[in-house]
């Protein structure tokens, strides 16, 4: 008996032994510092491996993503309340119109990109299409082709913007209407990155993307003129002959968005629960050798050094951000 005892004593005091433990370990996992990055969908690919790297360089923080169309998370945070440290958009006047300033006091330029139109070797009529006809083929019955709703998602609204664009470019009077009388609104989703994937499915045989998306993916893509593609500052004059309405902060309201290069902005949330974690992420983020590398490693090109529209501004930036931007010119 008195043997018998000793084993379970010892035993029960091994067990306890390894409850401690446990409870020890999970308490450490629970002390680990959350930031919360809400980002275009564009931007996953290249946002997953900055957080892998910054996590890695910082073990105590867990950064919490959650993508889809820049405008969408936006009002996530404006409408909805839903909590968040980082907002990155692929388009920053979503930051300027959407957050400022309400939600957040500033905005950092941070990266570009151009509109493609994405296909794969399964697609339709993918033996001829080129950079001059590929408008002829998407007004082909039975070719199916789609983009990003442009109510929730920036690459949405620039999709429409390249169609008008294209019109005015190959002078094609009507070339906007019969593309859009060729394209049913089931083919138009939430957000650019789940056309992906009908893509490789052979569900559909266009999409716009924007470039570095493609990239990422591996998929073919036709490269449009720069009066085109929302890709080069030096046409906004161009670009702004383009406009779509989308629907306002207010339900019922409609506003116009006009033309012009694509470019991304980031900025910190107001009330923002895990401030100093999420400053640590965002200077990681905007570093040359850090998170701007990765980005444009994968296809993403960046504004480096990022930009700001005042010197005022970048004086109120926290932590190292004001030595990582300069004044846009």
């Amino acid at each position: 008996m008195g043997r018998n005892f000793k084993l379970w004593s010892g035993g029960c005091m091994l067990g306890l032994l390894v409850l401690a433990l446990s409870a020890g370990g999970a308490a450490t996992a629970l002390a680990k510092q959350e930031v919360i990055v809400f980002h275009a969908g564009s931007l996953t690919v290249p946002f997953a491996e900055v957080e892998k790297r910054f996590e890695a360089m910082h073990p105590d923080i867990d950064v919490l993503r959650e993508a889809g169309g820049s405008t969408m998370m936006a009002r996530m945070i404006s409408e909805l309340g839903k909590p968040a440290d980082i907002m990155a958009s692929a388009d920053y006047k979503v930051i300027d119109k959407g957050l400022i300033p309400g939600h957040a006091e500033w905005n950092i330029l941070f990266a570009s990109n151009q509109i493609v139109l994405c296909y794969t070797d399964q697609s339709r009529f993918a033996a001829e299409v080129n950079a001059d006809n590929w408008y002829e083929i998407l007004a082909r019955p039975g070719v199916v082709w789609g983009h990003s709703d442009p109510n929730l998602d920036p690459c949405g609204y620039r999709s429409l913007m390249v169609i008008q664009l294209a019109e005015k470019f190959h002078n094609q009077p009507g070339l906007y209407d019969r593309l859009i009388a060729n394209r049913p609104k089931a083919n138009v989703r939430p957000k650019s990155v789940e056309l992906v994937s009908l893509l490789k499915t052979g569900n559909m045989d266009y999409a716009w993307e924007y470039q570095s998306v493609a990239l990422q993916h591996d998929l073919k893509f036709i490269q449009l003129d720069d009066h085109i593609n929302l890709g080069n500052y030096k046409f906004d004059n161009f670009y702004a002959q383009a406009e779509v309405e989308v629907t306002g902060k207010e339900p019922g309201t409609w506003m116009t968005l006009t033309g012009q290069s694509s470019t991304y902005g980031v900025t910190l949330v107001k009330d923002a629960p895990n401030r100093d974690a999420a400053v640590l992420f965002l200077e990681y983020l905007l570093d040359p050798e850090g998170g701007l590398k990765i980005l444009e490693e994968m296809g993403q090109p960046i504004i480096a050094p990022s930009q700001v529209a005042s010197e005022e501004i970048r004086q109120a930036l926290p932590g190292r951000l004001p030595e990582l931007v300069e004044v846009t010119k």
